[in-house]
């Protein structure tokens, strides 16, 4: 199970909304949903509140504690025991591990401010063996965690945004170069970027090869032959992926020298709209002994409010929505479609998506099977995409409904084409 998914377990094991959440926390309700889809983890100090108010330990949150593990008698307060300290290395490993990719890839100048924090935590834990028992301790030291929280998450949080400063650091093949994205076509599944690269060393009749790297089969280049001054510039259109990586190569004589100039991370996924998918009291579910789940009266929400959060480029923003059915799929298998309706009484606050209603369904679940409720969007680039909610399946152990073991999840294959409607 990842962080977000415990997350959001445990948010709806305390029947609480996304928006409830983020107002506890003083954070929005869109930073909850990204959490809670492995979009975005969050800082320090918002894992030392939501291990607070949940009663569980950071360390359980980040997957290397059990929920009830015990602090070591035999350590004095303030002092971590030899234990703890490979727990907090690997807390530290697993904080960074769980960042999403743009962050993560560069990670080695920050692990050692993220195991000093999580030092801090554990040492914290140690006096009284729960971080939800140390109200006075903690605003003893909250000084202290709140500086090393602030250390790495300007470290940690920065980094997709100093990308290009890291990467001309360590360049020597290049005195200055830009990368810019122009334009972009999701319908036709292209973007198009402006690329300038200036050699340290030129040499009379030096070339130069833009190209990017898709992680298709399908790449693209162009070169210029004929550079202003010393300063190479081209255009070039390839297609539209979530990994997009543009580099230069210079070409003098036989001597062929490549350099990576940008990465460029989600665009494609940035370009569909933005919903999200809450499913109500599935969970928990009793199911028989022979398989059989009886569904009456459940609803789902669907929430598109978020599309007016930031993006992720301004050349492409996403696509809008034409068309949005909600409904509840069994191994990626439609088995009835939600109809909207009013919110009901029993949840209270302000939502601004819509409520689906299923009709009742009696389901035959084996062991194995995938439950899940989706959005499927058709957008205003043509497209159709499934956006799933939370995964279930049958623990024949406890006879309920459960969350799905999160290796099965990720083994299903879940492009649109895969889903059957």
């Amino acid at each position: 199970m990842t962080v977000g998914e415990r997350i959001a377990q445990l948010r709806k094991e305390h029947t609480l909304s996304q928006e409830e959440l983020g107002e506890q926390l003083n954070v929005s309700r869109q930073a909850i949903y990204k959490w809670e889809r492995n979009a975005s983890l969050p800082e320090i100090e918002k894992l030392i509140a939501l291990s607070k108010l949940f009663g569980v330990s950071v360390g359980y949150l980040l997957g290397v504690e059990e929920q009830h593990a015990q602090s070591d008698p035999e350590t004095a307060p303030g002092e971590l025991s030899e234990q703890q300290t490979k727990l907090a290395e690997e807390i530290a490993s697993r904080y960074i591990a769980a960042l999403p990719q743009t962050a993560k890839r560069k990670k080695w100048p920050y692990v050692a401010a993220a195991a000093a924090a999580v030092a801090v935590l554990l040492a914290l834990s140690t006096l009284n063996g729960k971080l939800n028992r140390l109200d006075q301790q903690y605003q003893n030291l909250q000084n202290s965690i709140v500086n090393i929280q602030d250390t790495v998450s300007n470290q940690i949080g920065g980094i997709s945004n100093r990308v290009e400063e890291v990467l001309k650091s360590q360049n020597t093949l290049t005195a200055d170069y830009s990368t810019e994205l122009l334009r972009a076509d999701p319908a036709a599944g292209t973007v198009t970027f402006a690329l300038r690269a200036v050699p340290k060393t030129y040499v009379d009749g030096m070339q130069a090869v833009f190209s990017a790297d898709t992680g298709t089969s399908t790449s693209a280049e162009t070169t210029d032959t004929t550079p202003s001054g010393q300063e190479f510039s081209a255009e070039l259109t390839c297609p539209l992926t979530d990994d997009i990586r543009l580099n230069v190569t210079f070409l003098s004589g036989d001597k062929k020298e490549t350099q990576l100039l940008m990465q460029y991370d989600s665009l494609y996924s940035g370009s569909f709209p933005s919903v999200s998918v809450e499913d109500y009291n599935l969970m928990y579910h009793k199911v028989s002994s022979d398989g059989l789940l009886t569904l009456q009266g459940q609803f789902f929400t669907a929430d598109d409010s978020h599309l007016a959060a930031p993006i992720i480029n301004e050349a492409l923003p996403p696509a809008e929505i034409v068309s949005l059915r909600v409904g509840l799929f069994l191994n990626q298998r439609l088995l009835a479609w939600a109809e909207p309706g009013a919110q009901p009484d029993s949840f209270h606050g302000d939502y601004p998506g819509t409520f689906y209603y299923l009709p009742m369904l009696e389901i035959t679940l084996h062991p194995g099977d995938l439950l899940c409720p989706a959005a499927v969007i058709e957008d205003s680039c043509g497209r159709t995409s499934v956006v799933p909610g939370s995964w279930f399946w049958w623990d024949q152990s406890s006879g309920e409904l459960t969350w799905a073991d999160y290796e099965a999840v990720n083994a299903a294959d879940q492009s649109a084409e895969n889903w059957q409607f």
